[in-house]
C-alpha cells in the first residue's frame, strides 16, 4: 500500500470516527426516538409509529400547552399532549375544554374525539406539575384517570417528527 493510500485510508477512518461520535452525542444529549404504544394519541399519532423527540428543549424552556411530550415513568414511557401548566385550572364541560375559564380550540381533535370527552374538573394544576391528555380522549390513560399530574422532571422531551413508517413521515402537531 502506497503512502498516499495510507493517508487517504486514515482520513476516511477519521471522518467515520467523527461522524459516529457526533451521532452518539446528538442521540445521547439532543434527540432520541420513541415508539407510540396504543391508540391514545389517535389520530395525531398512531400505534407503532416511531417519533423523534427533542431532549434539550426543556432545559432552556418549559412545556407549553399543546406540546406533545414524552413522559418517562419507571415502568413505561407515555406520549401525551400538555393541556394544563402549573397553576392552570382545567375543566371539561359539555365536551369542551376550558383552561383558566377560557374555551380552548383543539384543532388536533376529530369531532368524534371531542364529543367523546366526558365532563371533568375543574381542577387546579399544582406547582411543578402538568396536566396531560391523549388526543383519543375516550380511551386515553392520562391526568384524568390513572396517570395523574406529571412532574416536570418526568417530561423528557417534545416530539418533533414522525420518522416511521416512512409514508407517515412529517412534523408532529
Amino acid at each position: 500500500m502506497s503512502e498516499q493510500s495510507k493517508k487517504e485510508w486514515l482520513e476516511w477512518l477519521k471522518a467515520i470516527a467523527v461522524a459516529i461520535t457526533l451521532a452518539f452525542i446528538l442521540r445521547t444529549f439532543f434527540f432520541a426516538t420513541s415508539i407510540v404504544e396504543g391508540a391514545s394519541m389517535d389520530p395525531t399519532l398512531k400505534n407503532g409509529e416511531r417519533v423523534m423527540f427533542n431532549k434539550i428543549i426543556y432545559y432552556v424552556d418549559e412545556p407549553e400547552r399543546g406540546d406533545i411530550v414524552i413522559i418517562e415513568r419507571p415502568v413505561k414511557s407515555y406520549v401525551k399532549r400538555v393541556i394544563g401548566q402549573p397553576g392552570d385550572t382545567v375543566e371539561i364541560s359539555n365536551h369542551e375544554l376550558y383552561v383558566n375559564g377560557e374555551e380552548q380550540t383543539q384543532e388536533y381533535l376529530t369531532e368524534d374525539a371531542a364529543s367523546a370527552t366526558r365532563d371533568f374538573g375543574p381542577i387546579e394544576v399544582p406547582k411543578g406539575k402538568y396536566f396531560v391528555m391523549g388526543d383519543n380522549r375516550s380511551i386515553s390513560k392520562d391526568s384524568r384517570n390513572g396517570l395523574g399530574f406529571v412532574e416536570e422532571e418526568e417530561i423528557i422531551g417534545r416530539t418533533e417528527l414522525i420518522i416511521y413508517p416512512f409514508n407517515e413521515w412529517g412534523l408532529t402537531k
